[in-house]
């Protein structure tokens, strides 16, 4: 007896390969059968008009806090993902000593834009090692977790508050590090990221450790995985150094083992740089090296307001302003010596470093003002505002700011925008589809919709992508590289993570707010039309857009674990 039998659908089993009617039989967690069933089962789903794919898998999340206060990790699954990736960009809140836990927290916190009263109030903290932090993960999940071991976590833990001061490890501290990852990924880790983002801080405007770090110690790090029999290295903002040095190239050569790096994307102010980056992974992959950038389908615009805005973390001014109070921010904005060294930053490019770039306030929109005299600059530049008003454009934006009590909420596009790049880049090969970011910067973002926008506007409006080939870049090329050797598939045998959705709607909607983070905060939600069913480990989890209260998930682990000896 079948414990689910999907009737009459259509199944894109995952390998690319055209899709076809049959039915998919589930039993003991497993996908049994597939074809023309007729045997007994507990559930049928009649699936009539509807695709059956693999879940999907969700390469780039940062829930590795929010897993353990909301095991169902909301809202991806409500998309069809039945698998997701954390630890990424060398966040990971494992190994950790007892007195590190606000630091780690820090963190998260300010690079990822998770309130940190939440954190606080979320975090049991009923860990020390990676492997505790998983075994804790295992008890009660609703989708499947898999957990990347970050390289700020482990430089913590060797060299304390020092990890975040000094740049150079001694050769006993960088060998403790890679013992570190050793067991993280014997443990069940999926692999080690790092992070080259300069921008990144705690909470108290220090470098986060895995950016205080020279190059060299990422190189030497990698070196651990180059016995293991799995793992693969994720690196937040390494394109430019790939493209300068190769980068990305010379983990995967160290380690032996995959690289997918942040991001190959289309920059107006480098309208030609995404073809010279594509050009070289084409190269690379074609000499056989493991280099996989990642491509984000959404929209590249990120909402922000003054309280917390990250897209001026680069200059150095603004950095420091930023880290400030509130009233502190509000100060500084007033100050015209102030103002003229946000201006030089900012708008004339002087005194910044070799990576950051000016401030392009014609992609920057009022998408929220808060005063209802204010309420016709709706959808307005402001660099189009200043213009109106006959103001420079810093005057411009810090007045609107100041006057709303820093509470303006923006969008930015400083990067992305070009829908034909967007197609290129989608539909090559070479790049892998992620970087929703599921589970950060809540206030003002909510990627969980990257696959149904995928389905919805690239493969069913655009035609960039057969359904068979995005289905296959959402499920069965992110298992491949990550070593998540028994999903992506639908197969016999395989497990049984399964998205049954409707071709002809599946979309994602627009987000809107919940107040459901610990402490009553809020963040943005994002649910999805067109998805029917996403079953996890052979069990519903998602029926018609809701948690049927079902918890089937588990910890997917580094083949690394299997060879542990019990």
């Amino acid at each position: 007896m079948y414990d689910l039998l999907i009737k009459n659908g259509r199944v894109v089993d995952g390998t690319g390969m055209p899709s076809y009617h049959a039915d998919v039989g589930i039993a003991g967690g497993l996908i049994a059968d597939i074809g023309r069933l007729d045997g007994p089962a507990r559930r049928t789903i009649d699936a009539d008009g509807r695709a059956v794919a693999p879940g999907f898998i969700d390469n780039h999340c940062h829930f590795d806090a929010q897993v353990t206060w909301d095991p169902v990790c909301s809202f991806s699954p409500h998309h069809g993902v039945t698998t997701v990736i954390f630890g990424n960009c060398s966040l990971s809140l494992a190994p950790v000593r007892e007195d590190d836990h606000k630091a780690l927290a820090m963190m998260l916190s300010r690079v990822e834009a998770i309130p940190m009263e939440s954190l606080e109030a979320g975090i049991d903290w009923s860990w020390t090692s990676f492997g505790d932090y998983l075994d804790r993960l295992d008890r009660r999940l609703g989708v499947n977790a898999g957990a990347l071991v970050g390289h700020s976590a482990v430089r913590r833990y060797v060299m304390g508050d020092e990890s975040q001061e000094r740049e150079l490890a001694t050769p006993a501290e960088l060998e403790a590090m890679k013992e570190l990852v050793r067991d993280a990924i014997r443990a069940g880790a999926l692999g080690l990221s790092l992070d080259r983002n300069r921008g990144h801080l705690d909470l108290d405007g220090r470098p986060i450790p895995g950016i205080v770090a020279p190059v060299e110690e990422l190189y030497e790090l990698a070196t651990a995985l180059r016995a293991a029999p799995a793992g693969v290295i994720q690196c937040g903002s390494a394109y430019p150094l790939e493209i300068r040095d190769g980068f990305a190239t010379r983990l995967s050569q160290a380690s032996g083992r995959p690289v997918v790096y942040n991001q190959i994307v289309f920059n107006p102010a480098e309208p030609d740089r995404w073809k010279q980056h594509l050009a070289l992974v084409e190269q690379r992959i074609g000499e056989g090296i493991q280099v996989y950038p990642v491509v984000n389908p959404r929209p590249q615009a990120t909402r922000f307001t003054m309280m917390n805005a990250q897209i001026f973390d680069r200059l150095p001014t603004w950095q420091r302003v930023m880290l400030g109070s509130a009233d502190e921010k509000k100060a500084a904005f007033r100050d015209a010596e102030t103002r003229r060294a946000l201006h030089a930053e900012a708008i004339d490019g002087k005194d910044i470093p070799v990576d950051a770039l000016p401030i392009r306030w014609e992609r920057i929109v009022v998408a929220k003002p808060l005063l209802d005299e204010n309420a016709h600059l709706r959808g307005k530049t402001v660099a189009a505002i200043a213009e109106e008003q006959g103001k420079d454009v810093l005057d411009a934006f810090l007045d609107l700011v100041l006057e709303e009590d820093l509470l303006t909420g923006f969008t930015s596009a400083q990067s992305g925008g070009d829908d034909d790049v967007m197609r290129t880049l989608l539909a090559s090969p070479h790049t892998i589809i992620g970087l929703s970011d599921a589970g950060a910067h809540v206030v003002f973002e909510a990627g969980y919709g990257y696959a149904t926008l995928v389905l919805g506007r690239w493969v069913r409006e655009e035609g960039v992508l057969s359904l068979e080939e995005a289905v296959r870049k959402l499920t069965f090329m992110q298992a491949s590289i990550f070593g998540i050797h028994d999903r992506g598939l639908l197969r016999p045998g395989m497990a049984a993570d399964v998205v049954v959705f409707d071709p002809d709607t599946v979309a994602a909607l627009e987000p809107d707010e919940t107040h459901d983070l610990p402490g009553g905060l809020m963040r943005l939600r994002q649910l999805a039309t067109g998805v029917d069913f996403t079953i996890v480990n052979g069990q519903v989890l998602i029926e018609a857009g809701e948690h049927t209260g079902a918890y089937p998930g588990r910890v997917v682990r580094s083949r690394a674990n299997a060879r542990v000896p019990a």
